[in-house]
Formats: structure tokens, sequence, C-alpha cells
């Protein structure tokens, strides 16, 4: 902690104050209210925050430190779920054998993809990891069906040959994951006056293992491993031409992104203990995309605010329909009310995608780093303004 410079270390105290009291920070509409809607607050939705930014920033360890644009992590994230539900089916309800697995597992097919992938750069290896993704994808689906369960996923089952645990509570229920005695479903609500507050030993759990990956990634950033990845984004052929091989470098990138991938698939399966096919399918690669770059890419926090943008969106715009938009809008005249009804409809409830589309041509276009670039101009021109009204009426700063 003491080698982190003031910034960084901002930065990781700021993640963490956003993570671990995020269930006041996303409650701040009350219950009951019209407003309510907007409310992120609950545990389910606050898991998808923290797990989909662990894998958002292993992703920006590969493409913002070293431009590699993969198209293909998703299937790093799907092996990684698939090995925590089998750690629970054979071994243990406890989470951390299977987290453990995950991340290993997904660390072992990152190296040998990876091995094969960076033999090509640009858009060849972004192809090169869609294709080996894809087949990845095919193979959990249909050919591997014993080990994946197909298009039904892998579950658990009351047969299971638990080595560690029983195959089934006292009542005659699937054991749920936990850690030493706390099950990941436990909540706890706290009600203050008309707000509703729920904390989830699931979600701190995650959040816990976010800030420790958040503390990871900063060291891979200020250290000499990261200088050297940002050097191969600059110019790679330049360092080839010096006689360095970069593809260590760019391979050990590429499996701890793998690495982080797996952590995230993990996480996923310890908070719910299914894994399905659709996990490693070519959108959830997507996906992460979207959130590097729509965060900023290359910077710290960015992937972990781009993850929560989309995530809100997906989750919060998605359940909005007409309904709700005729309460809203209720106190309006009847044509009034149906006209704009009308013309919000298309943008929010299944067309939310439209909605995130456009919002994400306005970040590329106006903000081509991000969220993380807007809030650095805010920060710009607040300062600028409070130095001006610092500075008595009619006087100006001495020339240099």
């Amino acid at each position: 902690m003491k080698s982190l410079t003031k910034n960084d270390l901002t930065l990781l105290v700021a993640v963490a104050f956003l993570t671990l009291f995020a269930p006041f920070i996303l409650n701040p509409f009350p219950e009951g209210s019209a407003m309510a809607q907007f409310n992120a607050g609950y545990p389910d939705l606050m898991q998808r925050f923290v797990i989909f930014g662990i894998f958002a920033i292993g992703f920006n360890i590969l493409f913002g430190l070293t431009g590699y644009l993969s198209f293909g992590h998703a299937a790093f994230l799907g092996v990684g779920s698939y090995a925590a539900v089998w750690m629970f089916k054979l071994l243990s309800m406890n989470v951390i054998p299977a987290i453990i697995l995950s991340v290993i597992v997904a660390g072992l097919f990152s190296l040998l993809i990876g091995f094969v992938s960076l033999r090509r750069s640009g858009i060849y290896f972004s192809i090169l990891t869609l294709a080996f993704a894809q087949m990845m994808f095919a193979l959990a689906y249909s050919v591997l069906t014993p080990i994946t369960g197909g298009e039904t996923g892998l579950q658990l089952a009351l047969d299971d040959p638990r080595i560690l645990g029983s195959s089934q509570t006292p009542e005659g229920n699937i054991p749920v994951p936990g850690l030493f005695g706390m099950e990941m479903r436990d909540s706890f609500d706290l009600e203050l006056g008309s707000w509703v507050f729920t904390f989830n030993i699931g979600y701190y759990f995650c959040a816990l293992v976010l800030i420790a990956s958040f503390y990871l990634a900063i060291r891979i950033f200020r250290s000499p491993f990261g200088m050297m990845l940002r050097a191969v984004k600059s110019n790679q052929q330049r360092m080839n031409y010096t006689g360095l091989n970069t593809r260590p470098y760019t391979l050990a990138a590429f499996v701890i992104s793998g690495m982080y991938a797996g952590l995230a698939g993990g996480l996923m399966a310890s908070m719910d203990p299914l894994a399905g096919a659709e996990r490693m399918q070519w959108t959830a690669s997507g996906e992460v995309v979207l959130m590097t770059i729509l965060g900023g890419a290359g910077t710290l926090i960015g992937p972990v605010l781009g993850a929560g943008f989309i995530k809100y969106f997906e989750n919060i715009f998605s359940k909005i329909n007409a309904t709700i938009l005729h309460e809203w809008f209720a106190f309006l005249p009847d044509g009034l009310e149906d006209f704009i009804v009308a013309i919000l409809y298309p943008f929010i409830g299944k067309g939310w995608h439209l909605t995130l589309g456009i919002l994400f041509m306005m970040v590329v276009i106006f903000l081509p780093g991000g969220l993380v670039e807007g809030g650095q101009r805010i920060r710009s021109w607040l300062q600028a303004r409070k130095s001006k009204n610092g500075r008595p009426n009619g006087t100006t700063e001495p020339a240099e």
C-alpha cells in the first residue's frame, strides 16, 4: 500500500467506497415512490456490477495496455463457471476451492489459446480469438454435453458425489454455495424510514474480491511489466527491431486477463450454481469490449464504470414499460400523455439496446477516452472556474 502513488491510492479508496457502500448509493429513492424504479441496490444486480467489473478489469489489462483486441474472452468466463460448478458437485459447496479451480483452469485455457493466437496481431488476432471462443461454445453446447450439460447447462443435483459435504440438506434440498458456514444468499435488510437497504453476504464477498483485483491491476499497471506492455502498444515493431522478444510479455498479459475472466466466471457460479454455454457466446465477448471502451480503455477505473453503466441499463431500463410511463406522465392531458409515451417507448423496455447504442456513439464521438475522460473534463472545468472566481475582479494572472 505504501508504494502506491497518491492518485492510485485515491482510486483504490474510491472503488472500495463505491463497492462497500453500494446498498446505500444505489438506493437513492424511497420504496414505493415513482422513482424507486431506478433503484439498483438489490443483491443480484449489485453482484453483477462487481463480477462484470472484475471481468472488464482483466480484459483491460490485455486490450488497454497492449492494444490486442480479443473477441473471445467470454470463453474463459464460461470455462471458469463450468470448473466452479464441477467443484461444487465433486468436492465441496465452499466457494474458495471452486474459485481457485476456476482461475487455474481459465489460466490453462488462455495459455493454450494465447500461444496460438498471439502469433498474429491486429484484426487477425481478434478473429483467431473469436474462432476459438466459438469452437469452445459449440463444444460446450453439443459435443461435450456429458461434461457441460449441453443446452440445459450444468447444474447441481441431489445425487452429486460430494466428498467434503452432504449431497442434500436434512430437508432434502440441494445445498447452496457458502463460505465457512455462511450461505452466499443470506441477506440482512435495514429499514430507515421509507428506505430499505439490503446487505448480502454473496455481494460483499464479490466486492472484496473486486477490491483485491483492482489493487492487483494497479500494481500491474505501475510495474516494469506494465510499462513493457505499454511499449508493445506504442510500437511493437520497433521493439522487435531492438532484438527484444515481446511475445512472452503479451502472452503473460493474455493469461492474466484470462484468469481474471475465469475468476469472474467462478464468482458467477458461486452466486448462482449454474453454468451454461450462453456465457461463452460472442455476444458476451462483445459486451466486455463495450464495457472497457465505454468506461475508458487503458485507464484503471474506466472498465469498472463501464461495466456498471451497461449492467444498469440492461437491468433497470429494460424493466420500464408503457404502464410505468403512463404512471409517470399521468398528470398531463390524455393526448399529450399518449404522445410522450409513444415517443419514449421505443427507447426503454425491449428497446434499451437502442438507448445504450446512442449513448455509446455519443461517448465514442465526443469522449474518446470514455466516461473517465468525461469526469476529467468536468474536474478541469470546475478547477478553472474555482481559480477564476478566487481572483479579484478585473485582475489577471501575471505573465511569466
